[in-house]
């Protein structure tokens, strides 16, 4: 097969056409037939007739038979193939492209040939070859002067050349020698059209060699007539096709005369003498149809030939009304001397003299376009098939392009396709049409032409050829860029091609492309491949301060130059080049090394930056980032690697990322911390850690399970931008500071506490209340957005905690006790500590004393070597003696220091009573252990552990604030016997008040007792609750529930509504609420008061002797039963849940989910209507929980889900294997399979279906606790549904063989095809039973039938008793199409006769030897090494670069991933060397100061509380002298702060400035103008904008404080160094801002004198008469203006005149003004949209739709039209009505008609 190159050689680019576009003609001398169509492509008609593409046959000899045709007529018209051109052909050629040394030419049928300057003619030959030779030569022309695009002329092929790919490259000639080979000196005629080339000047014409020897031809120059536009002579060497006026002498002297119109009419005749062997291309003949064919016609001409004229040739407008005998003009294309084939084209622009050929379609260049949606309209074998585009565009596909390279073709199958998707390729501009492929490969290419790649892309490619400047590497077929030498490597190499062999694939980036002239340059640096900062593609991204990679290309003695991306490139002067200062640059930097870089200035007009190496090193010095995303809050495990004074260093599984964890991060008990720290060792793997901040240099890890929560939960905030006021965030106690303390937060946030902010009580030493690490909550109180900084608050009244979450704390703190204990016991391998760990709180010992003291010393025969004590509370009452046997009660068991600590109180040794829950007693502490303590309860002799901490912000100011021994506490029973305690009761605890206050408290106590019966008023109404104010003034609540008898509450009533807003009512407490929660509390305890009591009004409960039992809110829901239905109270529709909350009674809320509320698929799009507050709904109980409280109910009458019913369900998502997962009301959730999505199937089921659609859905089973569900209308309505297509399949049994089924692919292995019948039946069709082609891989089908994919089978055979169903999916079973299509080109599997064939020849074939056997293997073996290639490739060179590198002695940066990337120098002076002495800038902020901030606090603690208040004076001075020092925004205070700043930045004119200020605000005029005067001197001459800055800010001076005199002095210097013209208006500007009118007046005359010509100063002195109220001037001066400036300046002044009049002077005036212009330029349509804008401002709605209405009537294009219709649009949006809107609308639609009409006609 011919490749897709041997057909169309390919040139440069081309253009291609997608509409006619007639084109002004250019006539050059030299065209002869200047003749060019309007670039065809409207849609052809007779498809198939014209649209075929012909081949020509080689002719081979004159036909006998035939006595009046002279050559050969072609069976079959084919197109001219690139085979079937051979040398000495004749071609009429058009110009595509022309460089200096080569024509670029595009040849009939998408051919391209190459014009060598070498093939011009002799004469220019000769002329060059003088020209190289002598440097006096006259100047010569050089081809573009010759040629020019879309120029025709007549070539021969001089020369087939092999280009590298393997591809014909066609080399053309025009020397009139070969053009005109077959013409002799006798054969010329008068009236013949020859072509040659200008071979002399002489003085009356040119000597025209026409390649005939021993014949002279004379261009006399008057006969060149009509040279149009072309009026110099003709130059040497130069092609002219002309006319033969005259022969003389035999031939031997010919006179020639060149006119285009009359050459391009000239028609060959036979009287001319022309014959088959002197034939040219570029004659216009006369012809008669012989013949129509569907490819094309056959034409006889000049009475005896016969030629062909192929589809792409046959005019398009005429096609269909070819008839054979018909008379048409044809123009010859190429001659094929030896085979006498004669090519003709009936096309316009080649027959039509004067029109020029188009190289470049109408619709623009679209080359390399992937077009899809392609119709193909008709096939020509052996020439290709034409396609219609989408927009009616013509295109050709040549036949190798039908198809891939390496497939068989099949053209059928090719044309039954509907849609084709093609990429175009070229455009012919002979053939007028664009030139397109089929093939996936050239389809998929990323890269098609140079266009397509950008700077800074990262690409692949293959190394092609390693010169001495470079690499050059192919990245596709026709695209290939260079590595220069310098970027082949981070360092210099010196030997490449060690490190880079031929086709190595390598990953390169694009650092700039010239598509024009197919340019590409590549870099290998891995630093700007790998690189992650922001590209510098133009200046206009390197804006000041960011930081990206650059390369130096030159070093000098001023600094280096550093490039970046196409060519955007920047100095680093020599003070930026270090912080260390840098002499000899030379010596440091290298050419090629990669820096980072920060833009220090930017100039996007001059192009010019300034940039800095030095500034970079201070903030973005990177670590290599870590290999690894370790996402923060994310729960990890990691293995211990090392123990350090303050944490651990560990690894984070599985990656073995280093971490740290540190000690005071591994419990939110502070005590526990050192516990743990001590229990673990090196090699340990500890679990549910978490990160919570990670930077360049580390990842640090925490398991405090309250951060460990927040993290989890989301309640954190990611960036200083998330943090608001009011906000609550866990954080943690940083650093201790006399003035508060800062708390630390997940990912690396800091906020300060004042002291004030730390606690409600009053704190006097901050450095003693809380401790470091210490866990805390904090509220979020002042944010600074400037300096990043927030405040927090730490009191505990102002932050709020979760329920529970003491206990939670409680529990977690135990459990790391208890993993401490036994990790202690199972590494020691001590029996002791292994019995200690199996001892818990509360156990009884059998002791013997052993000494007693104060206390007493037990020992025990179990626990030897065991410290048993008991303090002398807890032996207090009882005698011992040492030797006595006693039983004590365990207490505590320190397990580190292998004590146990016991009591021997009868109170507690008793016999346990039982804990009821949610009881209250009062309790007593036992024994004391940092963070926890053992307390007794009552009299019950049980025990517990408690913290001794209730908050986690509570802080103990002194001793007696702790909790200790002997104390009593009032405690409730949580839980009576807790698991996680082992057993021990939970509680919940607080201080009791002392005895004799809490009498006090209870006589003076205002409150209510339960049962109480009481008079109050009605002061508020809503939906779910009263509220009654009571006679002594307190408020009592009355709950939906509590209003009216519940045997008279009906559905949907609004109970609440029946009590009015004033009247009185009596009411009984049966319950209150807690003030701070209002949680309800039904305790009837007759002693309690309530502060806020609950009550009821319900009649039948007021009745004094009626006894009120208060229940419990567990008991209450513990009666509740499921499927019960009961009364609810809708209280509010949840929206985030969606769901309906709902109330029962005071204690009980219940929950209706969204599926458990619908009973319509109407409600679905607002569930909140459904129901109103306070309504009287009936539901049933779905499920009852009280451990947490929850009650969910249903409002649709079911409560569960039975096989068989049908529900709603909405959909979770779609999964291929599984089908849709849905989720079911009551919490089920079930899955529907393909099969059962519906009764007919349908291709790609799963796709019609949504996140969160609602669906009916029938309930076939449940399995493992998920539904089997099914949507088939069959199930869901048996009554309505229509006939089932695909019935259900229940099971094997219901199947037949033979019977035709459909089904869903399951998957495709080597067994087969996996088809699903049913959700429970699979069948399988076996590979042969699958596809007729011979598969040799399944992984072909499985491409093509992706899973779900639907399948029409056969059923072969059924094993009922094992359940398997074989199918086919053949042709002949199914009657459908294959299931692999043909394009594959798999061979057909042989069956019969042909496999016993097949079977024989192979094993004939195993007799070959072994050499062809070698031969042939290589070819899937390539296959393999190819992909290798792909891994190992990068690999190898990572490899080669590491050891090539410590060998080079240059200068080198040597990256690292573990450590900072340095610059190793040889001069010793590293970039990080004085880094550590430098702060960052964000030091300042108390935030992050926390290392000055700990050394001080820790001398803080040791230092007495005298030295507080010096202490305090010294800080804060210190931190403001840091924060002046650090803050560019604050201004320097004295001069020598200044001059200090004025050494680092003398060109600054702002610091000169702030100087002069800093001197006029102590009134020190003479000191300002020396500043000013200095600055004149110092700042560089080329910083002129900085320079005016001063001599403006110098005028302010003199008009402010000096004299009339020293003002004009300075103003005639100023004038002397600066351009005179700012410095002109910025004098006006000073006087017209300080009031100096007439100052003002007389300066703006001498400037509109002086600068007529510069139209803004017109504009500026307009604009201060306007603003002075000057109209009149004003006028008078516009009229001056126009009479001064150029007339095309005129409409612009005249519309900024008349905007200033509308800013400042008469709006109407300015109207009028705009009105006149745009009369006179209705097409100026920027001037509309200005005088838009300001009527909108100024003007009324009437007159802002009267000049729409004007605009969208103008004649311009309609883009602008529709330009103004939108804001017309957008206009009535925001001002007009819905009427006023749609008339806009109706406007755009009249409009859109009338353009269409007109387009029609």
């Amino acid at each position: 097969m011919a490749s897709a190159e041997e057909d169309f050689p390919r040139g440069g680019t081309t253009k291609k056409s997608t509409g006619s576009k007639i084109v002004t003609q250019r006539t050059e001398v030299d065209n002869l037939f200047q003749s060019n169509e309007q670039a065809e492509t409207k849609k052809r008609k007779g498809a198939a007739k014209d649209d075929g593409k012909k081949h020509k046959k080689q002719k081979t000899g004159k036909e006998k038979g035939d006595g009046l045709t002279l050559n050969t007529i072609a069976k079959c018209v084919e197109i001219l193939h690139t085979k079937n051109v051979k040398e000495g052909m004749l071609m009429l050629g058009c110009v595509k492209e022309v460089a200096d040394f080569e024509v670029t030419v595009s040849l009939p049928c998408g051919l391209h040939g190459f014009l060598s300057i070498k093939n011009i003619c002799d004469s220019y030959t000769k002329l060059l070859s003088e020209q190289l030779d002598s440097t006096d030569t006259e100047e010569i022309c050089s081809l573009p002067q010759f040629f020019y695009p879309g120029m025709l002329f007549r070539c021969v092929v001089s020369k087939l050349d092999v280009a590298k790919g393997g591809s014909i490259s066609i080399q053309l000639s025009v020397n009139p020698k070969l053009v005109n080979k077959a013409l002799t000196s006798s054969s010329l005629k008068a009236g013949m059209v020859l072509s040659g080339c200008v071979e002399s000047v002489e003085d009356h014409g040119y000597i025209i060699d026409i390649g005939i020897n021993g014949t002279k031809a004379f261009l006399p120059k008057n006969a060149v007539k009509d040279k149009q536009n072309n009026s110099e002579d003709l130059k040497v060497g130069q092609y002219v096709t002309s006319q033969v006026e005259e022969v003389k002498n035999d031939g031997r002297v010919v006179r020639l005369s060149f006119s285009p119109p009359t050459v391009a009419q000239a028609c060959a005749e036979s009287q001319q003498g022309w014959n088959l062997t002197n034939l040219l291309p570029g004659l216009q003949v006369k012809a008669k149809i012989k013949k129509v064919t569907k490819h094309g016609l056959l034409l006889d001409f000049l009475s005896s030939f016969s030629g062909q004229v192929d589809f792409l040739h046959m005019d398009p407008e005429q096609a269909s009304s070819y008839t054979e005998g018909g008379e048409v003009q044809a123009c010859v294309l190429y001659v094929e001397p030896s085979t006498r084939l004669i090519g003709l084209s009936l096309r316009s622009y080649l027959i039509q003299p004067l029109t020029r050929v188009e190289t470049t379609p109408a619709g623009g260049d679209r080359i390399g376009e992937v077009v899809k949606g392609c119709k193909m309209t008709s096939m020509h074998h052996m020439s290709g098939a034409m396609l219609e585009l989408p927009d009616k565009t013509v295109a050709f596909v040549h036949r190798n392009h039908l198809k891939e390279s390496n497939e068989e073709s099949n053209e059928n199958r090719v044309l039954a396709m509907s849609e084709h998707t093609c990429r175009i390729l070229n455009f012919s501009p002979i053939d007028q049409i664009h030139f397109v492929s089929l093939r996936k490969s050239v389809i998929n290419k990323p890269f098609f032409r140079y266009h397509d790649l950008q700077a800074g892309q990262v690409v692949e490619g293959t190394v092609s050829v390693l010169l001495n400047h470079g690499m050059v590497v192919q990245l596709s077929s026709h695209i290939k860029g260079l590595v220069p030498r310098t970027h082949l490597s981070d360092i210099v190499l010196k030997n490449p091609e060690k490190k880079y062999m031929e086709g190595m694939k390598v990953k390169c980036r694009v650092l700039s492309v010239e598509a024009e002239n197919k340019k590409l340059y590549l870099t290998r640096k891995k630093a700007l491949v790998e690189s992650s900062l922001p590209l510098f593609l133009s200046y206009a991204d390197a804006r000041p301060g960011r930081v990206s990679h650059g390369y130096i290309v030159c070093v000098k003695d001023f600094g280096c130059i550093v490039r970046f991306y196409n060519n955007v490139k920047g100095l680093v002067p020599l003070n930026e080049l270090s912080s260390q200062p840098v002499i000899s640059p030379e010596e440091v930097f290298y050419v090629g090394q990669v820096l980072k870089t920060k833009v220090l200035q930017c100039n996007l007009e001059k192009a010019k930056m300034v940039l800095s190496f030095k500034a970079v090193t201070g903030d973005t010095e990177e670590t290599p980032k870590p290999q690894f995303d370790c996402e923060v809050g994310k729960r990890l495990e990691a293995k211990v690697l090392k123990k350090s004074v303050n944490g651990l260093e560990v690894a984070i599984l599985p990656d073995e990322i280093r971490a740290t964890l540190p000690t005071m991060h591994f419990s939110d008990h502070m005590s526990n911390c050192p516990l743990l720290w001590e229990s673990l060792q090196e090699g340990d793997t500890i679990s549910n850690l978490v990160c919570f901040s990670k930077n360049q240099q580390s990842i640090t890890l925490t398991k405090k399970p309250t951060v460990r929560w927040s993290l989890e939960e989301g309640v954190v905030a990611k960036d200083f931008s998330e943090i608001i006021v009011g906000m609550q965030l866990i954080g943690w106690i940083k650093n201790i500071m006399p003035y508060g303390v800062f708390v630390e937060f997940p990912y690396g946030l800091v906020g300060l506490s004042p002291k004030s902010a730390m606690s409600d009580k009053f704190i006097t030493d901050a450095t003693t209340a809380y401790q470091l690490g210490q866990t805390v909550i904090a509220k979020v109180t002042n944010l600074d957005e400037e300096k990043k900084r927030f405040l927090v608050t730490l009191k505990i009244s102002e932050v709020i905690t979760q329920e529970g979450s003491t206990q939670t704390r409680l529990i977690n703190g135990l459990q790391e006790r208890k993993a401490v204990t036994e990790m202690l016991a199972t590494r020691d391998n001590s029996d002791l500590r292994q019995q200690l760990a199996a001892l818990s709180v509360g156990q009884k010992l059998k002791l013997t004393v052993d000494t007693v003291d104060s206390g007493a010393i037990f020992k025990s025969d179990n626990l030897i070597g065991a410290t048993i004590t008991a303090t002398k509370h807890h032996v207090m009452g009882v005698s011992l003696t040492p030797g006595q046997k006693v039983t004590a009660v365990i207490l505590l068991v320190d397990i580190m220091s292998t004590c146990v600590h016991v009591s021997i109180l009868s109170k507690l040794l008793g016999k346990k009573k039982s804990l009821t829950e949610e009881s209250k007693y009062t309790a007593m502490v036992q024994h004391i252990d940092k963070d926890f303590a053992t307390i007794s309860l009552d009299d019950t002799a049980q025990l517990t552990v408690i913290q001794t901490s209730n908050h986690l912000n509570e802080i103990f100011l002194s001793e007696s604030e702790k909790l200790k021994a002997g104390m009593c506490l009032a405690v409730e029973v949580i839980e009576s016997s807790c698991k996680e305690l082992q057993g021990l009761p939970l509680v919940s605890w607080h201080r009791t008040v002392p005895k004799r206050l809490r009498t006090i408290s209870e006589n003076n106590s205002s409150g209510h007792c339960f049962g109480e019966i009481l008079q109050g008023k009605v002061r508020t109404v809503k939906p779910t609750c009263i509220q009654v104010t009571l006679e002594d003034g307190s408020t009592g609540s009355v709950h939906v529930s509590e209003v009216v008898e519940p045997a008279e509450v009906r559905q949907g009533s609004f109970p609440t509504s029946t009590v009015k807003v004033g009247s009185v009512v009596t009411a009984r407490v049966i319950g209150g609420r807690e003030a701070s929660s209002h949680r309800f509390l039904p305790f009837s305890h007759p002693k309690l008061t309530y502060t806020i009591p609950e009550l009821t009004l319900i009649p039948s409960k007021l009745d004094q002797s009626v006894y009120l039992k208060a229940v419990p809110a567990k008991e209450k829901l513990s009666s509740y039963k499921v499927g019960e239905e009961i009364t609810c109270f809708v209280s509010k529709f949840n929206p985030e849940k969606k769901c309906l909350e709902v109330t029962i009674d005071p204690c009980i809320n219940g929950t209706v989910e969204f599926l458990a509320m619908i009973k319509d698929p109407k409600d679905v799009s607002h569930p909140e209507k459904l129901y109103k507050l306070g309504q009287v709904i009936h539901a049933k109980v779905v499920e009852v929980c009280s451990k947490p409280q929850r009650l969910a109910l249903s409002v649709t009458g079911e409560h569960k889900l039975e096989t068989g019913s049908v529900t709603f369900g909405m959909v979770i998502n779609s999964q291929p294997y599984v089908g849709l997962l849905v989720k079911l009301p009551f919490g089920g959730i079930g899955a529907v399979a393909v099969t059962d999505l519906a009764d007919a199937y349908r291709p790609n089921p799963l796709d019609v279906y949504s996140k969160d659609q609602l669906l009916r859905c029938y309930l076939l089973g449940n399995k493992n606790g998920k539904w089997q569900l099914s949507l088939r209308p069959s199930r869901l309505n048996p009554q309505q549904a229509k006939p089932v297509k695909d019935p259900e399949v229940l099971s094997v049994k219901q199947l037949k063989t033979g019977q035709i089924i459909r089904g869903y692919v399951k998957s495709v292995g080597e067994q087969g095809v996996f088809i699903k019948l049913s959700a429970s039946v699979t069948g399988r069709a076996q590979l042969q039973q699958s596809t007729t082609y011979f598969v040799n891989n399944y992984k072909v089908l499985s491409t093509h039938l992706p899973p779900n994919t639907l399948l029409t089978t056969k059923i072969v055979s059924i094993n009922e008793k094992e359940g398997l169903v074989d199918l086919s999916l053949l042709p002949v079973d199914t009657g459908k199409p294959d299931i692999l299509p043909e394009s594959l080109g798999l061979p057909l599997r042989l069956i019969g006769e042909e496999k016993k064939k097949h079977d024989s020849l192979k094993k004939k074939k195993r007799a070959l030897s072994e050499s062809e056997q070698k031969n042939e293997s290589p070819v899937p073996k390539k296959k393999k090494t190819k992909t290798e290639d792909n891994d190992s490739g990068v690999e190898v060179y990572f490899r080669e670069e590491e050891e090539e590198e410590p060998k080079a002695d240059a200068v080198k940066v040597i990256p690292s991933s573990a450590a900072p990337s340095r610059l190793q120098v040889a001069a010793g002076f590293s970039w990080d060397m004085g880094l550590s002495s430098l702060k960052p800038a964000s030091a300042a902020k108390d935030a992050d100061s926390s290392d000055e901030e700990d050394q001080e606090g820790s001398s803080k603690k040791k230092s007495r509380h005298e030295l507080e208040q010096e202490k305090k004076a010294a800080e804060k001075a210190l931190v403001q002298r840091e924060t002046e020092l650090m803050d560019p925004s604050l201004r320097p205070q004295d001069a020598a702060a200044f001059e200090r700043l004025l050494l680092a930045s003398p060109n600054s004119s702002l610091l000169w400035l702030q100087y002069m200020a800093h001197h006029l605000q102590a009134t020190q005029i003479e000191q300002a103008r020396a500043v000013a005067e200095r600055a004149l001197k110092t700042i560089s001459f080329r910083e002129e904008q900085e320079k005016l800055n001063v001599w403006v800010a110098l005028l302010n001076l003199e008009n402010m404080y000096g004299t009339e005199e020293t003002l004009k002095k300075v103003f005639e210097r100023a004038l002397q160094f600066c351009e005179p013209m700012p410095v002109y208006q910025q004098l006006a500007d000073i006087y017209a801002k300080s009031d100096k009118i007439k100052e003002a007046e007389g300066l703006y005359k001498t400037m509109v004198k002086r600068f007529r010509q510069n139209k803004a100063v017109w504009l500026s002195y307009g604009s201060f008469l306007l603003q002075q109220g000057e109209s009149e001037s004003a006028s008078a001066l516009l009229q001056r203006a126009m009479k001064s400036l150029p007339s095309k300046e005129s409409v612009d002044v005249i519309a900024k005149f008349a905007q200033l009049e509308f800013r400042y002077g008469d709006a109407e005036k300015g109207r009028t003004m705009f009105d006149k212009v745009l009369t006179s330029y209705p097409k100026r349509t920027d001037l509309w949209s200005v005088f838009i804008d300001l009527m909108v401002k100024h003007g009324s709605q009437k007159d802002v739709r009267a000049l729409f209405d004007r605009v969208i009537h103008l004649s311009v294009s309609v883009k602008k039209i529709k330009f103004f219709f939108k804001r017309y649009l957008e206009y009535e949006k925001k001002h007009g009505t819905p009427q006023s809107i749609q008339a806009v609308k109706e406007k755009a639609i009249e409009f859109v008609e009338t353009k269409g009409t007109e387009a029609a006609n």
